[in-house]
């Protein structure tokens, strides 16, 4: 069954969505971007129905300034109170509820990250997280190093460099990114040091042909996440080049990778 909700977040009111199921476990959704509980291509909405026809108790909501609520929007850096209230409300609304599990996308995963655990959450899933900050309207450094890699390594991209088809001034701009040493105190960083802090479990989703999510693979093997690999499993992939799961299949692709997640963390 869905309910629409109101919660209170520093005096503003924020629209929330609770599909209710049957089991102990809640998963809190968290969005990316300026996206609203619904998400794009509705992919919140299905995947809260998913996950609630599963048995799991599934909350979106509208952080402030953006959908049906209230006030002025904080950022995801600034989402912690709305994170914490709604995961406050959640256990109101569902006292039956043992485990709260987060799942953000892009940014909204970055912002579960930095504040889940201050919002008493039991563990997170993090699809696609907004782990480099690249310049605007350039790709990640690893999504260009894949781009290039792959093209290089096939008959059809060394006939487009041989031919003159493939524009060399794109060629070395993305040569000069991929060499761009990484920012030792960025995003990445920043995000590695507040899980490691949080000791939460932490299921990564990715799909596997999305910029930001070769991003976040290529920053997850670095050595600042060691702590956090190793109190998670391998990451789930989606065979899927959108950000946001709209290709035929994704929808239950990715339903299917928060299910596994989900069933991993209650083990550990």
């Amino acid at each position: 069954m869905r309910r629409l909700l109101s919660l209170s977040c520093e005096g503003a009111m924020l629209g929330a969505s609770l599909d209710e199921g049957a089991g102990s476990t809640g998963v809190l959704m968290v969005t990316g971007g300026s996206q609203t509980r619904i998400g794009s291509h509705r992919m919140y909405e299905r995947l809260a129905a998913g996950l609630a026809a599963a048995g799991h108790n599934a909350m979106r909501f509208d952080r402030r300034g953006t959908g049906d609520s209230e006030g002025e929007d904080p950022g995801f850096r600034g989402s912690g109170p709305d994170i914490a209230a709604a995961a406050a409300a959640f256990r109101r609304e569902c006292p039956a509820v043992e485990r709260l599990i987060g799942f953000g996308l892009c940014d909204g995963a970055t912002a579960l990250a930095l504040f889940g655990a201050e919002a008493g959450l039991d563990g997170l899933i993090l699809v696609n997280p907004w782990l480099v900050e690249a310049e605007a309207g350039q790709p990640p450094p690893a999504a260009v190093r894949r781009h290039y890699r792959d093209r290089l390594l096939s008959r059809k991209g060394w006939r487009k460099l041989l031919s003159g088809s493939m524009s060399y001034r794109k060629l070395f701009k993305g040569i000069a990114s991929i060499l761009r040493p990484a920012d030792p105190k960025g995003l990445a960083a920043e995000t590695a040091e507040a899980l490691a802090a949080s000791g939460l479990p932490v299921a990564l989703v990715l799909a596997r042909g999305d910029a930001t999510a070769i991003a976040a693979e290529a920053e997850w093997k670095r050595p600042m996440f060691e702590a956090i690999r190793g109190r998670s499993g391998s990451p789930l992939y989606v065979e899927s080049d959108s950000h946001t799961f709209a290709r035929r299949g994704d929808a239950e692709a990715l339903l299917a990778a928060c299910l596994a997640a989900i069933d991993a963390s209650s083990r550990r």
